[in-house]
């Protein structure tokens, strides 16, 4: 079957359906293969895969999804795009189209359900760009039991996702990522494979939940205390820690009994070292 992800076929199917891109929805389809291929072929590492998409667009991803995995299902937000996706996967019978927000989805029942049919679970998709954040922490936070989740994204977003330490894309949303997820870069995407062209390149990462995440008794806790830290990026420990629990002399002796400099600044601390601040903070170390 010919590949959806080309410019011609693409195209083809935006005219044939009066189909134009959802500025709103943040749709960009992908024209090229290969790019949809290797997402589909990183995400899908079992004979037995369920894979659950969300934002599949015209089906460029999902062809190859389907492909790949023994079902696919696939979540549109886009009240015009079910009947479109009955027409361009009209090949593939074991492909299921939910016109809902993945956001209000009950993704642990999703997943759950589907563990119980016997699936490996998966996640993949090309997530707009203005909606990555809260759709991957919605599958962080959930701890569905999923294998892996494979998304493209701008790579800008990418880059703090996966960040180490002292680099520029550093922060807390590189802590917080790294606390809950493995992170696996899979490739570089450039703009010029998408219609239409955004003014950015994307990247596509692999995220897989850490065995031992049970690291903090209370994990929104110890997000706020992460945060907190990286709240003036000039400013020392001392200053944003400081700030965070309401009392300076107080942050000084848990930053020294934790080992962490009062004039280090965020952007300097490990995972490990930020966990140390926290269970000194909470009386456990």
């Amino acid at each position: 079957m010919k590949p959806i992800a080309t410019p011609s076929r693409t195209k083809e199917i935006l005219e044939k359906h009066q189909l134009y891109t959802k500025k709103n929805y943040g749709q960009n389809f992908l024209i090229e293969p290969s790019v949809v291929e290797k997402i589909a072929r990183s995400a899908i590492q079992t004979e037995n895969t369920l894979a659950i998409e969300i934002g599949p667009g015209i089906g460029a991803l999902t062809q190859y999804l389907c492909e790949y995995a023994k079902k696919v299902v696939a979540f549109e937000i886009d009240e015009r795009l079910p009947e479109v996706l009955e027409d361009t996967l009209a090949a593939y019978p074991h492909v299921e189209i939910r016109l809902q927000d993945f956001l209000t989805t009950n993704i642990i029942e999703v997943v759950e359900n589907f563990k119980k049919e016997g699936y490996d679970v998966v996640v993949a998709a090309n997530l707009p760009y203005y909606i990555t954040t809260p759709i991957l922490f919605k599958l962080f936070e959930s701890r569905a039991p999923i294998d892996t989740i494979t998304v493209m994204m701008q790579k800008e977003v990418a880059d703090r996702f996966r960040a180490s330490t002292c680099s520029k894309d550093y922060n807390a949303l590189s802590v917080i990522t790294q606390y809950m997820c493995h992170v696996k870069h899979i490739m570089h995407v450039p703009s010029r494979v998408f219609l239409p062209k955004p003014c950015v390149d994307s990247a596509v990462l692999q995220f897989s939940f850490k065995e031992n995440r049970d690291l903090v008794e209370d994990e929104q806790a110890f997000f706020a205390m992460v945060k907190a830290c990286f709240k003036q990026k000039r400013k020392t420990m001392l200053n944003n820690y400081g700030a965070y629990i309401g009392d300076k002399q107080k942050a000084k002796q848990l930053l020294v009994k934790a080992g962490i400099a009062e004039n280090a600044r965020a952007e300097s601390l490990s995972l490990e070292q930020f966990l140390t601040l926290y269970h000194v903070e909470q009386g456990s170390v």
